[in-house]
């Protein structure tokens, strides 16, 4: 998030009938190199992410027994992604584009697939196969302008009770648009809706959640006012939840799946970045703070206003802040994996009722980048945004965007994770997981 920028041929083949066998030996052999590379482990699951670069793709891996994945497909969304462009910040490369989380959704079920196109405010779905391949549906316009580079689509959350898709955007004043949802096919609303309040009128949203029983719409705050640039050149940060306690915007929601007027509440934490509610444990999520270093258990009650405990923070000796904001939450809700944007690692901690600890800090060894991109504390960073979690909760997978892979790693018992293998995506500008 710092201000200063940082920075195919064709062959045409003129064939006799005596050629045809090569040729049909080449073209098999070409298919086969670009067939999964063969493994005893078998396939058990699928995980998707986008590209997000200008012609964006959705990219869908075979997940194995053994925690590696096997690129099956890309699929075009049909839109743009913002590429190496960060528009929040304004930089021309620098990983973590979006400055937000959830941009690659499955709705429950897996059978329909949404993705934000940032670069051009448009969203696109897909069908989900019964073998995880993915058929275009429907694109659409978010209905809100692009001005400038890129657009700021970032962040979606689907309610089946409604069919109702919420889209959320980095920049107002329309924050947040829905659409509706008929057979993976998207009709815009007219409605729009701000997480602006009476004296902060420019704020920078992260990510948008549905409580799990699909009442209320959970919207943490970044930024209060949009990033500037003080005058030796650094960045001018206003960080929501500091010292105003109103960086968490809950909007309740109607049964057509309309938002009513927004509750501001006290996000527990400076800079709240990402929610992720507790499986088995109803009105419980854990909050990520990208300023105050750490993560706290918050609970929603009946009428959409939250309480939240002390934020339990990782080592900060490297420098502050740490940009911790992606989490993943084990599917027993006994494990948080939090990553750490600023240090390129992952810290681990143990959920056990009200209490959390820090079980790893840093749970992976930290994953060096290509040494063009530092963070706000001033570290150089591999820039690690979106996580995954296997359903079992054995393997956690690992976009570092600016050394260009996605790693796999074994959980460990003791909370360490082990790298299992690595695979390269585009550079800096991958977005968003999702898989089953």
């Amino acid at each position: 998030m710092r201000f200063k920028l940082a920075l195919v041929a064709s062959i045409l083949f003129g064939i006799g009938v005596a050629q045809t066998a090569k040729v049909a030996a080449l073209t098999l052999t070409v298919a086969a190199l670009q067939q999964p590379t063969p493994t005893s482990a078998k396939v058990v699951g699928h995980l998707y992410m986008q590209s997000n670069t200008i012609a964006n793709e959705i990219v869908h891996f075979a997940r194995r027994a053994d925690g590696t994945l096997a690129e099956v497909e890309r699929v075009a969304t049909g839109g743009a992604g913002s590429g190496v462009f960060k528009p929040v910040s304004g930089q021309a490369s620098a990983p973590n584009a979006f400055e937000g989380a959830g941009s690659v959704i499955l709705a429950p079920g897996n059978k329909l697939l949404f993705a934000t196109n940032g670069g051009d405010n448009t969203v696109s779905s897909f069908r989900v196969a019964a073998g995880g391949r993915l058929t275009l549906l429907d694109r659409q316009s978010t209905g809100e302008p692009v001005t400038g580079k890129s657009g700021t689509a970032k962040s979606l959350a689907y309610s089946p009770a409604s069919h109702t898709l919420f889209v959320l955007h980095a920049f107002g004043p329309n924050h947040i648009r829905a659409f509706s949802e008929k057979a993976g096919k998207l009709t815009l609303r007219d409605a729009r809706y701000s997480v602006n309040n009476a004296t902060k009128t420019d704020r920078i949203p992260t990510q948008l959640v549905l409580s799990p029983d699909q009442k209320f719409l959970l919207v943490d705050i970044l930024f209060d006012f949009r990033p500037a640039e003080n005058a030796d050149g650094s960045a001018k940060l206003v960080v929501a939840n500091a010292p105003d306690k109103d960086g968490l915007v809950v909007f309740p929601i109607d049964s057509r799946g309309a938002l009513r007027e927004p509750i501001f509440n006290d996000a527990g934490g400076a800079g709240p970045f990402y929610i992720g509610f507790v499986k088995g444990r109803p009105g419980t999520f854990i909050n990520g703070y990208a300023v105050s270093d750490g993560i706290a258990i918050s609970h929603i009650d009946a009428k959409g206003h939250v309480t939240s405990g002390a934020a339990v923070q990782i080592n900060t000796a490297a420098g502050k802040p740490s940009e911790l904001c992606w989490l993943a939450i084990s599917a027993d809700g006994k494990r948080v994996y939090a990553t750490n944007f600023g240090y390129g690692s992952l810290t681990s901690f143990a959920l056990d009722g009200a209490t959390l600890r820090i079980l790893k800090d840093p749970a992976n060894d930290p994953i060096p980048g290509d040494g063009t991109f530092r963070a706000v504390n001033g570290l150089v960073s591999s820039g690690p945004s979106d996580s995954w979690l296997s359903p079992d909760d054995a393997f956690l997978y690992q976009i570092f965007g600016n050394a260009s892979t996605l790693i796999a790693y074994r959980v460990v018992k003791n909370g360490s994770l082990a790298e299992v293998s690595r695979h390269p995506i585009a550079y800096n500008s991958p977005q968003g997981l999702a898989g089953f």
